[in-house]
């Protein structure tokens, strides 16, 4: 699994011209799923997103995770996240989780996400998708299990 946390002052997703999830100071989380991945590991990636510090205290230090900033999340699905790019100029998806698996893997996601009692916007899975925003800092981080 592999997790692209960005974070934004704003940050919406668009599907087909209309607006599907929307948040304002917060994290959009790009989300791919792989083969091997579990709920299990699920779980452990959604605890480390939700205590990662990547916002600033009151001192400018990052020291303050989303739940401190009283920020929201935006959770998009991305298979081609997890793409290997090693060789060749065409990347393979391989790794990829079917999206049989990979669907109810993001749903487990999100709906953990939520359980932390944080606003969580998402995308729709699947879905060709717009994905606007304004990266705060840039602060941008790839998680990996």
């Amino acid at each position: 699994m592999k997790v692209l946390m960005q974070r934004v002052s704003e940050a919406h997703v668009d599907v087909s011209g209309r607006t599907v999830g929307a948040i304002d100071n917060g994290l959009l989380l790009f989300i791919g799923i792989e083969k091997h991945d579990d709920t299990a590991l699920v779980d452990r990636m959604v605890e480390r997103i939700i205590g990662y510090r990547v916002f600033a205290d009151e001192r400018g230090k990052m020291n303050w995770d989303v739940r401190d900033a009283g920020g929201a999340l935006l959770a998009i699905s991305q298979f081609t996240l997890v793409a290997d790019t090693r060789k060749g100029r065409r990347p393979s998806f391989s790794s990829a989780a079917d999206p049989v698996l990979a669907r109810p893997l993001y749903e487990h996601c999100v709906a953990q996400l939520k359980a932390h009692g944080l606003p969580v916007a998402t995308g729709v899975f699947a879905a060709e998708m717009q994905v606007s925003l304004v990266n705060d800092g840039p602060v941008t981080f790839m998680l990996e299990m």
